[in-house]
């Protein structure tokens, strides 16, 4: 990734972007026209978070047919750390992850838990956000087929899914906690 130089850089970086991922983050120009740098950065990983909760969710209820309801359910009520969505991901698409933010999530900690960050760090690090959603794009839909940072109506199908019961086991299989 090149270095991003400044806020007219970023805008640039993200027009690079693919349309999905554009839209995904539609908000972001106005929040960089108007808003602190920090304001954007917290925009981002929150769609982030979002992206890799449908990520999973999606995963099982396409690839192994599960509930639409119950998965929904389990992963709303998941606490998923950073740690755990990889763990997450392998259980659902078979392989880890080919996209990781580390370097992002440092710079979003220090400015969520009130330390000192240069503009440089934040502009860089939602740059990483841009180029991870793009890679974890193609990382989903090269085993799933769709895209967890774009419009998801219609990712599942016509496909029949399991039953409640059969959810349910799947479920606990993948680590998720049950009621």
């Amino acid at each position: 990734m090149t270095e991003v130089k400044s806020k007219r850089g970023l805008k640039k970086h993200y027009e690079a972007a693919p349309e999905e991922v554009r839209e995904y983050f539609s908000h972001l120009p106005g929040l960089l026209e108007t808003f602190p740098l920090h304001v954007a950065l917290a925009y981002v990983f929150s769609r982030v978070e979002l992206a890799q909760n449908m990520a999973i969710y999606c995963g099982i209820v396409k690839r192994h047919k599960g509930d639409a309801a119950l998965v929904r359910k389990a992963v709303d009520a998941h606490h998923m750390t950073r740690k755990d969505f990889a763990e997450k991901y392998k259980a659902v698409f078979g392989k880890a992850p080919s996209a990781f933010i580390g370097a992002a999530e440092k710079v979003r900690d220090k400015v969520m838990h009130g330390k000192n960050t240069t503009d440089k760090e934040v502009r860089q690090a939602i740059a990483k956000v841009l180029d991870y959603a793009q890679r974890l794009n193609a990382g989903v839909s090269s085993v799933a087929g769709f895209k967890p940072f774009g419009d998801l109506r219609g990712f599942k199908g016509a496909a029949q899914s399991l039953d409640s019961s059969t959810t349910r086991w799947l479920l606990k299989g993948m680590g998720f906690l049950m009621s």
